[in-house]
């Protein structure tokens, strides 16, 4: 395992380069949102993030992997951020330089199906990387202010991470404290790295998973495969974050989400809370993956114990 490695922060004036590592997005609404990091005072260099096309995806595998390759090596880039998920991410993985990452590192953003490349280049590098907000989220004409003033966690002066029910409603589903790296994202896409050589690494840390249209048979069955694989009895503590539209099927017999999470995540004795707005809900908060933070459900809030960014 490599030591944490932060990338350095922002100032006011910093270029931030757009990356299309997964699916393809709308030019329109992308150009949206690289208004709102302009009015932020950033300069945005979108690049070819918007032209590529490969089926689903935002160009083939060696031209992704290509664009955050030169992305990182790019001493004018400061900050890179993607455009938007969808899929293609864990396919382009074998072809990142991680060499380069670690000698380069800088903020990289993103969440859902970027959720693969945080583990990658977390696990290979020691990157601390965020999980947020996209393009495509800034150019939703409905943005929640949260939602945008969560890019402060990547300028100077450094602040640190903290949760608390002043932004959302938690919910103990097992009490206790808990310390370690932040780590998780999708749970669709922390499923998809076992048996793969970037598996998820669970070991002495604080989890956070998130999903969105997963019906509650499908949420268990991604759960009882981590269970089984022995990622949550490695944790020390469970967040669960936002699993919007994830509902039954009308008129179909199903658990509920609740039930599902009690049985697959309470026999771990870990400590688990839930109600996190983190994923594909507005607002959508950002956490800094890779520094220690502590949980605790007594006072309802996880707190970073030490900054994402370096001066």
């Amino acid at each position: 395992m490599w030591d944490v490695l932060k990338p350095v922060a922002l100032a006011r004036g910093d270029t931030i380069g757009i990356a299309a590592p997964a699916s393809w997005g709308e030019r329109e609404n992308g150009l949206r949102g690289a208004g709102i990091l302009a009015g932020m005072g950033f300069n945005v260099r979108l690049g070819q993030a918007y032209s590529r096309r490969y089926g689903y995806l935002a160009g083939t595998d060696e031209e992704r992997a290509e664009e955050l390759n030169t992305l990182f090596a790019d001493p004018g880039i400061k900050a890179i951020l993607c455009a938007r998920g969808g899929y293609g991410t864990g396919r382009i993985a074998e072809l990142l330089d991680y060499d380069l990452i670690r000698n380069n590192p800088k903020v990289f953003w993103g969440y859902s199906d970027i959720t693969f490349l945080h583990i990658a280049v977390g696990q290979y590098t020691g990157l601390v990387t965020f999980h947020g907000p996209m393009l495509i989220d800034l150019g939703k004409e409905d943005v929640n202010p949260l939602t945008i003033h969560n890019f402060s966690m990547m300028l100077a002066p450094p602040k640190r991470f903290r949760y608390t029910e002043e932004i959302s409603p938690l919910t103990v589903l097992s009490a206790g404290e808990a310390t370690g790296l932040l780590t998780g994202g999708n749970l669709s896409l922390l499923v998809s790295t076992l048996g793969t050589p970037f598996e998820w690494d669970t070991r002495g840390k604080i989890i956070l998973l998130e999903d969105v249209g997963e019906e509650p048979y499908r949420v268990d069955r991604m759960l009882n495969q981590l269970r089984q694989a022995g990622k949550f009895r490695d944790a020390e503590g469970i967040l669960i974050g936002d699993f919007c539209e994830s509902g039954a099927a009308k008129g179909t017999n199903s658990l509920t989400l609740a039930q599902v999470f009690a049985d697959q995540l309470l026999p771990s004795g870990k400590p688990c809370m839930a109600g996190f707005k983190i994923g594909h809900c507005s607002p959508n908060i950002t956490i800094p993956l890779g520094i220690r933070v502590k949980m605790s459900t007594r006072e309802k809030r996880v707190d970073g114990l030490e900054s994402a960014v370096r001066e």
